[in-house]
């Protein structure tokens, strides 16, 4: 495929090079290898609630298996973290792709065994691939071009975008279908057939790849190495004595692991942004828009709190109460993963072009304002929640269009944050952390699923989260969130000096 989109290049300095729609070549076999990622990823991720709660899968309340959903996405985006520590110190970005693409291959393999234990294993491998690649694959893709300047880094990266959301939008229709009509575990199986095609064209198309990429910016020395080693072997060995204490006991169940990783996906955050809060090597200026992003990143974690749920709480709330029907057609219920990426393609240049429409007029929202009509979106998607829960409590199965129109209002939620989010994120990092307050930004979405999986474990008074009165609480919750945001603006925007 990448070969076909290719064509010689008319630019005068790089002669007859071939090109990816008129980028350097390499960007055809990383938008390849993201695009069969985010295939085996979000076709696998469409599955998981449904499979974790139905008779024919692991027959879970759905309490517990919004638990399991949410931190399973919280371990993907905290396992950003050590992953580009692994690229940084280790490996360097090429390699740590390449390493990624076959822990997650071997995790969707294990997934598509029938047992218990397996699945269980494959999860956590893929949420450590996915952690590993998700750090380290955009770097790789700004080191195609000549520095920030070259006018075609923008477009590359908006055609990376497009492989993304390319691949979100096909799996659940492909990998959602098979694993609900045919078999579970053919599903889980082809997510491993796509993260294979995916590494494999990696490792074929790898020549095009900037030589940047195999460096290891700052590798550890062979006492940081050993140190490293040491510390590793020792928490290795406190988790194997605890669990193994936990298991020859006869005490163990699913919560001794669900509930840890809970509390280390509230706890890290928090840890993470305080010490960079303390650092005294940040002068008053860089302080005072760490102590503004920190605004940012709890709306965020709002926001992603009551947004992921579109996986699991109103996929579970689809499969049990709405008619998936469209014209008298049946549908699987994961196809309405695939809303989503469509409407972000639709609507993306859409807003792009909005925001630069309004600024050429002066208009244009500032950062505060897009976060806070960010968060009363999510929150009136929660509000229009409501309405196929009265339905669904008077006996009756929801319209599939209800669901649509949730959907909907919260992709509008996501263009007016998400984006603007990882921008701002940029614009206000410390010199010291520019690197790593990209993967600060991730830990809100750690943040925000750690919260619903706390909310929703039956172990620890969590309840189904599908409930009228809890809906509406977590709308409210947002609403007020985005109203909070808009009143303090101008405080927050003081503290943020010329960042806009």
């Amino acid at each position: 495929m990448a070969s076909s989109l290719t064509k010689d290049s008319v630019r005068p300095d790089i002669g007859a090079e071939k090109t990816f729609f008129g980028h350097p070549r390499g960007l055809a076999t990383l938008f390849m290898t993201e695009m069969w990622e985010r295939f085996s990823y979000y076709g696998m991720r469409a599955l998981l609630p449904l499979y974790l709660v139905a008779p024919s899968g692991l027959h879970m309340n759905a309490g517990t298996a919004t638990a399991i959903y949410s931190v399973y996405v919280s371990l993907v985006y905290l396992l950003a973290l050590p992953g580009g520590w692994v690229a940084d110190r280790l490996l360097g970005p090429r390699r740590t792709v390449a390493v990624s693409g076959l822990i997650i291959m071997l995790g969707h393999l294990c997934l598509a065994l029938p047992v218990s234990a397996s699945f269980f294993v494959g999860l956590g491998l893929v949420a450590i691939g996915s952690g590993l690649l998700k750090a380290n694959i955009s770097t790789m893709v700004g080191h195609l071009y000549k520095g920030p300047d070259d006018a075609r880094r923008d477009g590359g990266f908006t055609l990376f975008y497009i492989g993304i959301n390319l691949g979100a939008f096909i799996a659940p229709l492909v990998i959602g279908t098979v694993g609900e009509n045919v078999n579970w575990h053919f599903g889980f199986a082809l997510a491993a057939l796509g993260m294979a095609l995916g590494l494999g064209q990696y490792l074929l198309g790898g020549r095009h790849l900037s030589e940047q990429s195999n460096v290891v910016p700052t590798p550890l020395t062979a006492e940081e190495k050993r140190s490293t080693l040491r510390k590793g072997l020792i928490w290795l060995v406190i988790a194997a004595v605890f669990y193994g204490v936990v298991g020859g006991t006869g005490h163990f169940t699913l919560n001794w692991a669900l509930i840890p990783l809970t509390i280390i996906g509230l706890v890290i955050p928090i840890m993470v942004i305080a010490r960079i809060r303390r650092d005294k090597d940040l002068d008053d200026s860089e302080r005072s828009k760490v102590s503004a992003y920190i605004w940012f990143f709890v709306a965020a974690a709002v926001f992603w709190m009551i947004y992921d749920q579109g996986g699991s709480t109103l996929s579970i709330f689809a499969d049990a109460s709405a008619k998936n029907t469209i014209a008298g057609w049946n549908f699987p219920v994961s196809w309405y993963q695939s809303v989503n990426p469509v409407m972000i393609m639709a609507l993306a240049p859409v807003f792009a072009w909005l925001w630069l429409w309004l600024n050429r007029r002066g208009k244009e929202p500032s950062t505060m304002v897009k976060f806070a009509s960010g968060l009363v979106l999510v929150g009136a998607s929660f509000f229009l929640f409501l309405a196929p829960l009265s339905i669904a409590e008077g006996g009756h199965k929801a319209a599939a269009l209800w669901l649509v129109a949730i959907y909907f209002v919260q992709t509008v939620g996501e263009l007016t944050l998400s984006p603007v989010g990882l921008s701002v994120t940029t614009k206000m990092a410390p010199k010291k952390y520019a690197s790593q307050m990209m993967g600060v930004w991730f830990l809100a979405v750690t943040a925000g699923d750690s919260i619903t999986a706390l909310l929703s474990n039956p172990a620890i008074g969590g309840v189904n989260l599908d409930r009228m009165g809890f809906v509406g609480l977590e709308a409210v919750l947002a609403v007020v969130a985005g109203l909070a945001v808009w009143m303090y603006r101008k405080k927050v925007k003081a503290m943020m000096g010329s960042v806009n």
